[in-house]
């Protein structure tokens, strides 16, 4: 089995990870897959880390049977984007979802079959700035990819590292990939989350025993449904050697999408988590709290709360 032509749905900062690993790779035919403005704003080239790369633009049907697809949307875009991935999966495609949260795999696989599925995730700091995306190459801990069972190293997943090779991409086969994404899932729950309530940099796990009084409630809640889900992520605490650097003023993705006035992706973190909990009849309150309040912040980036017009209603507290 051979990777030649690899696919990328969704070109923000983690596909940038994959186009500006493989653009350089003799023998791979690489391409992200849009339509409409997204694919002429696309056409125009990929800003990473100050140099404009150009990957083909395909539409998921000119992208049909690609050899690896690549998924790296947001969470609120994936259900949208099920019917295109079932038109790019051909027979002999390999899905990976670079996505965070625990659910994508599963999802994706529901329209197209477990068997097309590599389960995977990426740890990558890295923001925008302006019409860029930016991220230290060297320091990214990258990819963590893996079958569900043996045989772990399948022809499919050599064939991934053969095109991994002589790149800049950074990435490891493991055994318990169910176990890291989990691993992964309880550090931008426990990490991502309170900081983005706070609206201050990662420091304040450091510096703020409230902070970290809150971070670890968030992961008693988040660890307590793995266990009862049977998934044990200290198989994956094991396989773990190092942490990505950062510095106290880094703000994660929620932060970032808060800054920048977008919707996050709340639903699947806490969200995920408080659908389990009521599933498993495990309270999760922190996690609720967690939930509600940046949703309300999402509000207020909405301009919900813009009480500055003369005709406002009066009001009065209860």
């Amino acid at each position: 089995m051979e990777m030649k032509s690899v696919a990328v749905l969704g070109a923000g900062a983690v596909g940038s990870y994959i186009i500006q690993g493989l653009a350089n790779k003799p023998g791979i035919t690489l391409g992200v897959v849009a339509t409409g403005e997204r694919a002429q704003r696309l056409g125009q080239g990929c800003k990473i880390n100050n140099e404009i790369y150009h990957p083909q633009v395909w539409s998921p049907k000119e992208a049909h049977n690609v050899d690896i697809l690549v998924v790296a949307l947001k969470y609120g875009a994936l259900a949208g984007a099920l019917e295109d991935i079932k038109t790019i999966a051909g027979e002999n495609t390999t899905v990976i979802s670079l996505m965070n949260g625990v659910d994508s795999e599963d999802t994706i696989a529901s329209v197209i079959g477990q068997e097309k599925v590599l389960y995977s995730l990426i740890k990558i700091a890295s923001h925008k700035e302006q019409d860029e995306y930016v991220f230290d190459v060297e320091s990214t801990i990258g990819i963590i990819l893996g079958e569900l069972q043996a045989p772990f190293a399948s022809d499919r997943v050599k064939a991934i590292e053969e095109l991994f090779a002589e790149t800049n991409i950074h990435y490891r086969v493991t055994e318990h990939i169910r176990e890291e994404i989990w691993s992964k899932f309880r550090l931008n729950v426990t990490n991502n989350l309170p900081q983005a309530i706070l609206g201050a940099g990662v420091g304040c796990y450091r510096d703020s025993q409230h902070m970290k009084f809150i971070s670890k409630a968030l992961r008693r809640e988040l660890e307590a449904i793995a266990a009862a889900k049977g998934i044990d992520i200290s198989l994956a605490e094991k396989a773990i050697t190092k942490g990505c650097p950062v510095p106290p003023a880094a703000r994660y993705s929620t932060l970032q999408d808060l800054d920048a006035g977008r919707h996050t992706e709340i639903d699947m973190f806490s969200g995920a988590l408080i659908k389990m909990g009521q599933e498993l009849g495990i309270p999760t309150p922190f996690n609720e709290y967690t939930y509600h309040m940046i949703k309300a912040l999402e509000e207020k980036n909405d301009g919900l709360f813009d009480y500055t017009s003369q005709n406002q209603q009066i009001t009065c507290a209860k």
